[in-house]
């Protein structure tokens, strides 16, 4: 016969306190839970803490980011507005010099016309009958030159002079000497002269054409007519200067 232990039945009674076995697993499975809820815990804020950190860094360089963005609209608004008061004072000043050199060149004219007067009606002025002062041109945007020439005289004060003015250019055309006539110079025929009529000295103005494949050197001006006209030559580059006396 085999000598099996006998059976043993436990009978728990209710409210009876378990037996310690099962006190202690009972306590190291709260034991475990507790272990687990705290790590979690931890490894929760372990890995919250660098989130929350790089979110307080992006915060803080996306407000300076917006506030570099600001600085440099800023900067870029002084600068337009620089930028355009230079604008403002350059155009200014360029405005300035080109009046005050309209005014020297206006003043320069005057203080030469007031020369001319005094030496024409001065006590030591030299006494001359009538005379061609000077010619001048100048281009004029159509092709044709304005001219202007001054008449002068006061040899006999009391006297008014009379007459009609004429002036051929001579220069080179085609690589040979020719002389533009008053009618070519005006593109029509039998042209009159311009009337003059003054006491002591007058101005005479208008426009010619000078052909295109003309080189001009010299001008010649005709006053009166007949006989008792006087012929002077002017050279084309010092138009304005003293004439001399031609033939």
């Amino acid at each position: 016969m085999n000598n099996r232990p006998p059976m043993r039945v436990q009978v728990r009674l209710p409210g009876a306190n378990p037996p310690p076995v099962d006190r202690r697993r009972l306590l190291v499975i709260a034991g475990i839970w507790l272990l687990s809820l705290v790590l979690a815990v931890l490894g929760g804020c372990w890995l919250g803490a660098p989130r929350d950190a790089q979110g307080q860094r992006l915060q803080a360089a996306e407000k300076r980011a917006d506030a570099v963005q600001a600085q440099l609209t800023e900067l870029r608004q002084k600068q337009a507005t620089l930028e355009a008061s230079d604008r403002i004072s350059r155009a200014a000043n360029t405005e300035v010099q080109s009046s005050l050199a309209e005014r020297d060149e206006e003043i320069a004219g005057l203080r030469a016309d007031v020369a001319f007067y005094e030496r024409l009606v001065g006590s030591t002025s030299q006494r001359k009958g009538l005379n061609t002062h000077s010619i001048e041109f100048s281009p004029e945007s159509a092709g044709t030159w304005q001219y202007a020439v001054v008449l002068t005289q006061n040899l006999n004060r009391g006297a008014i002079s009379q007459g009609q003015m004429r002036f051929t250019v001579e220069g080179v055309k085609n690589g040979k000497l020719a002389t533009i006539s008053w009618d070519e110079l005006h593109q029509r025929s039998k042209v009159p002269g311009q009337d003059y009529s003054f006491r002591y000295f007058q101005q005479l103005t208008g426009s010619v054409m000078l052909p295109t494949d003309f080189t001009p050197q010299r001008v010649r001006v005709t006053l009166g007519s007949g006989a008792g006209g006087t012929t002077q030559v002017f050279d084309w580059k010092q138009a304005g200067a003293t004439a001399s006396k031609g033939e």
